[in-house]
């Protein structure tokens, strides 16, 4: 049986327990969408706007797909693509829920990656795939930052520098698509990110709250989930060395080489250097690299396949060269980690999807910007956002984290470090309870992982899983 059954199946019933919830969100003014919305199914659906304009959108015959361009601001476009689910029940009673998925980076792309590599209708291949989330929630996949994946800008200035810019220009988006469409808008909205995209996630929910608070924005915000999510830098790095000391992916000597760097990046970001601890982590990602053999920074069991980058090249050279290798090693572990073989992305997403679409610009290379995005948001990008969590929690929105086991550079460890400095009143409480065990449909003999939840605070462990926990979450609703 197929663990995403399982799982998926606990999150369903987390969902129908908070069910009541929902509804009478629903009908509440905005201003008191600040309660708890339920404890959740990962599930969420992105796109609203005020200020933005729709450029180009197109549909299938059918009415079950629809994308299109957006201007969040003056010559910056963002590509969206959404999915109505063909399970989809128009029920009042049980509201269909819709996932906004945010891949990873900054600048890896949903649209391709998040669509046809984890949770969308057709993988690679252009083959169905049986785990698709749509059986459960209309999915609505973003290219996002500007600049990644189909997106873009007719400016390198206009390329955003911070999470909240990110969050800003989504926020506009989701006022497009959400304000006129009564389908859309009664929606449990569910906000599901994978790596860097969490970090987008809490400032875009905080945003959200504040739009529909102010009557800018008509949506029902469900849940925010971080799966895998690099909402603190600093615990992570400071994680690297002993997670991987003790699976004798380092020794000793690796092990202090890299704490003393976690320790380097840990004075930067207190001075206020973020640029420079960025490249600090770029640095001990290499370090760790050369004294473990290569291993897979998302799964610890592997090897990337990839040579530790030189030390030996010039400054210059090694920090564009880290960057570039940084796009290339995130998408080929993300091939390396699935369980089937995988067509080529890039292909794929410049050829027959780009023909498909129609109103891609002729001269945009799918995934070529990727570098300029990461770039751009270097200064943010080892910036925590505990904070924001907080402001979430504190809001009554529910906040469910999962992470894989086996993941090394958004580690277990490193979450739980994150989620014991929460401020949040609920903290003491969520820390006494007892884990409860996951099982498989009526196979009590395995244990595929471990959840606790408190409030609107919940929390998955899932074995065997490394950091694309894609075939192992799969939320009903």
């Amino acid at each position: 049986v197929p663990i995403s059954l399982c799982i998926s199946t606990i999150f369903l019933s987390l969902y129908l327990y908070n069910q009541d919830k929902i509804e009478k969100l629903i009908h509440k003014q905005s201003s008191k969408m600040k309660r708890s919305v339920a404890q959740m199914v990962i599930l969420c659906l992105i796109v609203s706007c005020t200020i933005g304009e729709i450029k180009a959108v197109r549909s299938n015959s059918d009415g079950s797909e629809a994308w299109g361009y957006v201007e969040v601001r003056p010559k910056a476009h963002m590509f969206w693509w959404h999915y109505k689910s063909p399970y989809r029940v128009e029920d009042p009673s049980k509201p269909w829920p819709i996932i906004l998925w945010l891949q990873g980076g900054p600048g890896a792309s949903g649209v391709g990656i998040g669509n046809f590599q984890e949770v969308g209708p057709l993988d690679t291949f252009l083959k169905p795939r049986n785990s698709t989330w749509l059986k459960k929630a209309d999915l609505l996949f973003v290219d996002s930052p500007v600049g990644t994946g189909y997106s873009f800008v007719e400016e390198k200035e206009l390329y955003v520098k911070s999470d909240e810019e990110a969050a800003k220009d989504l926020t506009t988006l989701l006022q497009q698509l959400f304000n006129k469409n009564q389908i859309l808008n009664h929606s449990p909205l569910y906000i599901v990110a994978e790596s860097y995209g969490g970090k987008i996630a809490v400032k875009l929910g905080l945003s959200v709250i504040n739009a529909v608070q102010s009557g800018k924005l008509k949506l029902h915000l469900g849940g925010v989930v971080l799966g895998d999510s690099w909402i603190s830098p600093e615990d992570f790095v400071f994680s690297w060395g002993p997670l991987l000391n003790y699976v004798s992916r380092l020794d000793y000597n690796g092990m202090d080489l890299s704490n003393s760097l976690a320790e380097k990046i840990r004075k930067q970001l207190k001075n206020d250097e973020n640029v420079e601890a960025t490249e600090t982590w770029m640095e001990l990602e290499s370090i760790i690299s050369l004294h473990s053999n290569s291993v897979d920074f998302y799964n610890f069991m592997l090897d990337s396949g990839m040579d530790p980058l030189s030390l030996t090249t010039s400054e210059e050279t090694r920090k564009e060269n880290r960057i570039l290798k940084k796009y290339s090693k995130y998408l080929n572990d993300l091939r390396s980690a699935s369980t089937v073989d995988e067509g080529d992305l890039d292909t794929l997403m410049n050829g027959v999807i780009k023909k498909k679409l129609k109103i891609i610009p002729k001269d945009l290379v799918w995934g070529n910007n990727s570098g300029n995005v990461f770039s751009a948001m270097q200064a943010d990008f080892m910036r925590p956002t505990i904070e924001g969590v907080d402001e979430l929690l504190a809001k009554g929105i529910d906040v469910t984290i999962y992470n894989g086991q086996l993941d090394v550079i958004c580690s277990t460890s490193g979450t739980e470090a994150w989620v014991r400095k929460l401020k949040w009143e609920g903290l003491q409480e969520f820390e006494k309870m007892e884990r409860e065990p996951l099982y498989c449909e009526n196979d009590r003999t395995t244990t595929r992982g471990f959840t606790k939840s408190f409030k609107n605070l919940h929390f998955y462990w899932i074995l065997g899983a490394g950091h694309f926990v894609r075939t192992l979450l799969y939320f009903f609703h």
